[in-house]
């Protein structure tokens, strides 16, 4: 059972009882008549090949307060396309799929880079960003939740959840974050457990006070790609095509709603999917990829608060990382040990020394370029320069979709 201690800024729902199968959602039955809301669900066509789709798609079939279930489906041919549909169409929800690989929607991306949109860099969060639009363009929907693909013990509770606190009449919220625990027969969650949170702590103890800091080292599991937000807050936010989405995405939330209206929720107790390598040998795959992008983002966000950040601050930044990461694996030892896990406390360091090198990579190039690689711009930005271009990918999607 978890603890209810309010620890920060942020409001936490931890997942203190099991409650009745379907609870929640008759609940939400009833509170989506009015407040329509929307799963947006990206996935690779791959992902359909794996064990976790079935898993997923077989517990869809089972939630009825969403509006309609909106499938991101990036890497797909046009049999793949036809695949994937055929193989959502058992969802009694109503599901469309955004093809973002089809001539239609490639022949919109060449008319927002024809208008100056840099939106050339492919990848989940493009594909995110653009589906976004497509569900931002339906004026009725008030909220929008994401999750991955890739979830292995994935069970509609999780969904419902995610969406409560951001739905329901009697709670003053407008963005949930998801978290969980990342364990199986050992540790996982690397990338937040060993770098994230280490550089968070890191960058407190040398910026001393920062809010944006103190807000970000409040998440218990920033990196989730599980989220649930309003609708009138995603219209405004502009996301990274990179690694960075999710700290990119926890910023722009910052800048435009209050602290109070922000929460995280215990989801579930563990959750397993895939995990990402980790292989010094290969710097641009994997974690060291992600953990780059991260830290880059992470720079050029603090740039823009006003901090000054010269070469004698990355040299303590390194240096300082690799104590508190240090520290941070000791504890993790102790939690393994504790609860008779595996822990390879070698391999926990030698993947922290690995991580100085993604500070050092994002060092150089945010350096280099100080701006980086640009935000995806909000959708109220998109319908000013393009006002009529709702329209035109609403009817490419409905197009795609009668085919």
């Amino acid at each position: 059972m978890a603890d209810f201690y309010q620890h920060g800024m942020i409001t936490t729902l931890q997942r203190l009882k099991e409650r009745p199968p379907g609870e929640i959602d008759e609940e939400l039955v009833a509170i989506t008549r009015k407040r329509h809301t929307v799963l947006l669900l990206p996935a690779l066509f791959s992902e359909f090949e794996t064990p976790s789709m079935p898993v997923i798609i077989e517990e869809l079939k089972q939630v009825r307060y969403l509006k309609k279930i909106v499938l991101s489906l990036d890497r797909a041919d046009e049999r793949q396309f036809q695949r994937a549909r055929e193989l959502m169409s058992v969802i009694p929800t109503e599901v469309h799929v955004v093809w973002h690989d089809g001539p239609r929607m490639q022949e919109l991306y060449r008319e927002l880079a024809a208008n100056d949109f840099d939106i050339q860099r492919p990848g989940k969060g493009r594909s995110v960003w653009m589906t976004l639009g497509y569900v931002l363009a339906d004026e009725d929907v008030y909220a929008i939740a994401l999750h991955d693909s890739d979830i292995l013990n994935y069970n509609r509770d999780f969904l419902a959840r995610l969406v409560y606190p951001v739905v329901h009449p009697a709670i003053d919220l407008e963005f949930s974050k998801g978290y969980y625990a990342r364990v199986g027969d050992r540790l996982y969650g690397r990338a937040t457990r060993l770098f994230y949170i280490p550089l968070i702590r890191t960058l407190k103890r040398i910026l001393t006070y920062n809010p944006f800091l103190e807000y970000l080292g409040n998440f218990r599991y920033p990196l989730s790609g599980e989220f649930a937000l309003i609708s009138s807050l995603a219209r405004g936010i502009r996301v990274s095509p990179t690694w960075g989405l999710e700290i990119s995405l926890l910023s722009e939330v910052y800048q435009r709603t209050s602290a109070n209206r922000i929460c995280q929720v215990e989801i579930t107790e563990s959750y397993e999917h895939k995990h990402q390598v980790l292989d010094k040998t290969q710097p641009e795959t994997g974690l060291i990829r992600m953990a780059t992008d991260i830290a880059a983002a992470l720079f050029r966000i603090l740039s823009q608060d006003g901090i000054l950040m010269s070469q004698s601050f990355f040299r303590t930044l390194y240096t300082a990382y690799i104590e508190e990461s240090r520290i941070a694996i000791e504890k993790y030892h102790a939690l393994a040990m504790i609860n008779g896990l595996i822990h390879d406390r070698h391999a926990e360091i030698e993947a922290a020394e690995i991580f100085v090198s993604s500070l050092q990579i994002a060092t150089e190039e945010y350096t280099r370029n100080p701006v980086g690689i640009p935000m995806l711009p909000a959708w109220v930005r998109v319908r000013a320069a393009i006002p009529d271009f709702s329209d035109h990918l609403t009817e490419a999607v409905r197009l795609d979709n009668s085919l």
